[in-house]
C-alpha cells in the first residue's frame, strides 16, 4: 500500500476520535431539600453533629458485634443474589469490551487457493484452461471510521452501563449486610420473646398448681382456678408461637447468608450483642448523592445522555474502511517472492437521504433519557424519605424506650401488690391477672422497642450509604 495511503488513514483515525454528538451532560438539580427536615420529631438527631459520613465508615467499624461480623462476612462470601450482582458486573464488563473494541481496526490474516476452469468456447486460445491462484493477505476489513462520534458514543453508552451494574453491587452488598443484621436482631428479640413465655408459662403453671390445691382445700373459688388457667393456656400457645418464629427467624437468616449459620455465632439475647455505632446524616442532604443507588441511576441517565450522540451520528454519512494488503501468485512456490505483493484501499461512504426511522429513533432516546432522568429524581426523594424517616425514629424511640421501661416498672410493682392482696384474702384473682397480662404484655413491648431501636440503626447507615 503506498506510504500516503497509510497517512490518510492514520489522520482520520484521529480526526474520528475527536468529537461525539451527545449533549453535554450537567448533573440536575436534587428535587429535595438541602437540609434535614426540623421539628419536635426530629430533636437531637443532626443539628451540631459532626464526624465521618456514613459512606466513610466501613460495615465491619459500624457492626461492632464480632459474631455478627461472622455472620456478614459469610453472607458476602456465599449470598447468591449479591454472586448475580458481581456476575452482572463482569458480563457489563464483556460487553463495553466488544463495544470499545469497534473504535479500532480489527486486523485479520488470510489465504486462499482459487481454482477456476475456463471453457474452449471463450478462451482466447479455442483450448479449455483451469487457471490456479494463491493469496496470503493481511488486511481491514469495514472498519467504521468514527467521524461524527457514533461509536464513541455507545462506548460511552456501554461504559456507564458498566459503571450502573458496579453501583448495584454496591448496593447490593450494603442492602445484604444491613438485612443480614436486621435478620440477626430480630432472631435474637424472638429468643428474648420465647424465653419470656417460657418464663410466664413456668410462673402460671406454678400459679395453677397453687390454686388448684386452694381450690380443692376450699380457699379459692373455681373462678379463680378457670382464670389463672387461661393465662397458662396462653402462655402455652406463645411458647409454641415464638418456637415457630425462631425457626423462621433462622431459615430467613440462612437465607441471607446463602449458607447454614454455625449455632456458636447466634445470639439469644439482644443485651449480648453490641450495639451498632451511633452516626449523624451530617447538615446537608447532599451525602444522598454518594448512595450506590443514586450514583447507579445517575450513570443510567449519563448512558442515556450518550445513546442521544449516537441517534444524532445516524443522521450523516458512514464511511467504513477495508483495505488489505498481501501476495498473489499462481505458483505456491512464488507466492512470497519479489514482484508478487498485492494491495486493495476500498473507503465506501453510506449517505441517509430518506429514512423515517432514524428520527423515531432519536425521539424514542430522548425520551428514555427524561425516563432515566426522573428515574433519579425519583431515587433522591426515595432517599431523602428514607432518611428522613429513619432520623425521625432515631429522635422519638429513646423517649419510648424510657417511658416503656417505667412502664414495665410501674406493671411489676402492680403485680407484686396485687398478688400480696390476693393471698391476704383482700382481693380476688382477677387483679392478680389483669396485672400478670399487663406486665407481660409491657415486658414484649421492651423488647420490640429494643428491637426498633438497633435496626433504625442499621437502617440509617444503610439509607445513608454506609458500608
Amino acid at each position: 500500500m503506498p506510504r500516503h495511503a497509510f497517512l490518510i488513514i492514520l489522520m482520520i483515525v484521529c480526526l474520528a476520535g475527536c468529537m461525539t454528538m451527545a449533549p453535554d451532560y450537567k448533573r440536575p438539580e436534587a428535587p429535595v431539600p438541602a437540609e434535614w427536615p426540623a421539628g419536635p420529631a426530629y430533636q437531637g438527631t443532626s443539628g451540631g453533629q459532626t464526624g465521618p459520613a456514613a459512606t466513610e465508615i466501613g460495615w465491619r467499624e459500624f457492626y461492632g458485634d464480632e459474631k455478627l461480623q461472622k455472620v456478614i462476612a459469610l453472607s458476602i462470601d456465599n449470598n447468591r443474589d449479591l454472586r448475580l450482582a458481581a456476575l452482572n458486573i463482569e458480563r457489563a464488563r464483556a460487553l463495553y469490551g466488544i463495544q470499545r473494541a469497534e473504535l479500532f481496526p480489527a486486523v485479520d490474516a488470510s489465504g486462499s487457493v482459487n481454482k477456476y476452469r475456463v471453457p474452449a468456447d471463450i478462451s482466447e486460445k479455442g483450448e479449455a484452461r483451469t487457471f490456479t491462484f494463491y493469496n496470503a493477505n493481511l488486511g481491514i476489513t469495514s472498519w467504521e471510521l468514527d467521524f461524527f462520534g457514533r461509536i464513541r458514543s455507545l462506548n460511552d453508552w456501554a461504559l456507564q452501563q458498566y459503571l450502573a451494574t458496579e453501583q448495584a453491587r454496591r448496593s447490593a452488598e450494603i442492602s445484604l449486610a444491613a438485612g443480614v443484621a436486621s435478620a440477626y436482631l430480630t432472631l435474637a428479640a424472638d429468643h428474648e420473646n420465647l424465653s419470656l413465655a417460657r418464663s410466664t408459662l413456668e410462673a402460671q403453671e406454678a400459679t395453677y398448681k397453687l390454686i388448684l390445691r386452694r381450690y380443692e382445700a376450699g380457699a379459692s373459688s373455681e373462678l379463680d382456678l378457670r382464670q389463672v388457667q387461661t393465662r397458662m393456656e396462653a402462655a402455652r400457645v406463645d411458647v409454641a408461637r415464638y418456637t415457630g418464629q425462631v425457626a423462621m427467624d433462622e431459615n430467613a437468616l440462612h437465607l441471607l447468608v446463602g449458607s447454614p449459620v454455625p449455632a456458636d455465632l447466634l445470639s439469644d439475647s439482644l443485651d449480648a450483642i453490641a450495639v451498632p455505632k451511633d452516626i449523624s446524616p451530617g447538615l446537608s442532604s447532599q451525602v444522598l448523592l454518594q448512595r450506590p443507588d443514586i450514583l447507579q441511576a445517575e450513570d443510567l441517565l449519563k448512558a442515556a445522555n450518550a445513546n442521544i450522540g449516537a441517534a444524532r451520528a445516524a443522521f450523516f454519512p458512514r464511511i467504513t474502511l477495508t483495505s488489505s494488503i498481501g501476495t498473489t501468485s499462481d505458483d505456491l512456490s512464488r507466492l512470497f517472492k519479489a514482484g508478487s505483493s498485492s494491495w486493495a484501499f476500498v473507503p465506501q461512504v453510506t449517505m441517509p437521504i430518506f429514512d423515517p426511522r432514524v428520527w423515531s429513533a432519536l425521539k424514542e432516546i430522548k425520551v428514555e433519557r427524561e425516563i432515566a432522568l426522573t428515574q433519579y429524581e425519583k431515587a433522591i426523594q426515595s432517599a431523602f424519605k428514607e432518611v428522613a424517616d429513619a432520623l425521625a425514629r432515631k429522635s422519638t424511640v429513646e423517649d419510648q424506650l424510657t417511658a416503656q421501661q417505667s412502664l414495665v416498672d410501674a406493671t411489676a410493682g402492680a403485680y407484686r401488690l396485687s398478688g400480696a392482696r390476693y393471698k391476704s384474702g383482700i382481693d380476688s384473682y382477677l387483679p392478680v391477672l389483669d396485672a400478670q397480662r399487663s406486665l407481660y404484655s409491657a415486658q414484649q413491648g421492651l423488647i420490640a422497642l429494643r428491637l426498633v431501636r438497633l435496626t433504625n440503626r442499621v437502617t440509617l447507615y444503610k439509607v445513608l450509604g454506609g458500608g
